[in-house]
């Protein structure tokens, strides 16, 4: 127990993607409404990002978000889970490391938020994961599928847009369609979305994909309104230098599962991310003084999130 699919529990989870289309058509028809929206660029005020191996949730009566959301997923997913009762939203960027503690969590988060509120389903709803060569998408949605299957709690999977659904072919090459999505969090509306400015700390965020830390962050305190980065340690990296040096050609093919169709702006991103460990081997020391996490509250003029100076 306990995956719902198209409100029938189910004694087993679904083998892959092409199983569940075919056994259960109404998600091609979720997805294809999805796929309909067009995509919003959303900008920083009011905006929860949510990186790669990162979660949040947040409840409708939040005054300091309005949408929370994820991008540049290819072959990985975005997870979001919803109370309908409550309306309490948790979304996480998944890519198979530390998905059973996620999903837990999540889910977990989204009942606390929904404390006091009318009775309700929990609701999953599944964005990303194009039909990549290497089938690492397919992997990690029979992953994170066995993680909600076994969950105690019944989980009603509304969204499926994954695999086939979100792949277009151009010129013999698999496209994701969808790269990223928003949550309206006072009406759940869920939308294509594209996040131009991704929040405070960037590169420090980042640094954990490239140093051994398999660990999904939750990077959002409810009870207190502020965006929460830390405290965490992570492993030097060896060579970054070489790596530098390096053309973008040379880091698209040597550190992208999805080299041929990531962004424009990956090999930016992941110079910058370089660059910090470079700086920054030892964050326990030099990052997170005294094990202090890094606070930023929404600055109520800007409405974008702002350093916490202690």
């Amino acid at each position: 127990m306990v995956l719902v699919l198209n409100g029938v529990i189910q004694d087993e989870r679904p083998i892959n993607t092409h199983a569940l289309f075919l056994e259960h058509p109404v998600y091609r028809e979720t997805a294809t409404q999805l796929l309909s929206i067009p995509t919003k660029t959303v900008g920083a005020p009011g905006l929860l990002y949510v990186c790669q191996r990162e979660m949040a949730a947040v409840a409708p009566h939040d005054r300091n978000v309005n949408i929370i959301g994820s991008d540049d997923a290819t072959t990985c997913i975005i997870v979001v889970v919803r109370h309908s009762g409550s309306g309490a939203i948790a979304l996480a960027h998944l890519d198979g490391n530390g998905t059973d503690e996620a999903v837990s969590a999540m889910v977990a988060r989204v009942q606390e938020l929904a404390f006091g509120y009318p009775e309700g389903r929990i609701e999953l709803q599944l964005i990303g994961g194009f039909s990549d060569p290497q089938g690492y998408a397919e992997d990690l949605f029979s992953n994170i599928m066995q993680s909600f299957h076994k969950h105690p709690l019944e989980i009603d999977l509304t969204q499926s847009c994954v695999g086939e659904l979100n792949t277009i072919v151009r010129d013999d090459v698999n496209w994701p369609i969808i790269y990223g999505v928003g949550v309206n969090i006072k009406t759940g509306e869920i939308f294509p979305a594209t996040f131009p400015d991704k929040g405070p700390d960037l590169p420090l965020r980042m640094a954990r994909h490239f140093t051994g830390s398999h660990q999904v962050l939750d990077i959002y305190d409810a009870a207190v309104g502020m965006l929460r980065i830390g405290p965490f340690n992570y492993d030097p990296l060896r060579g970054v230098d070489l790596w530098l040096a390096q053309s973008d050609e040379f880091i698209l093919k040597h550190l992208s599962t999805s080299p041929d169709v990531e962004p424009p702006h990956f090999a930016m991103q992941v110079r910058a991310t370089l660059r910090y460990i470079q700086d920054n081997q030892f964050p326990a020391v030099t990052v997170f003084r005294n094990n202090n996490p890094h606070y930023f509250r929404r600055d109520e003029t800007t409405g974008c999130w702002s350093p916490v100076r202690y």
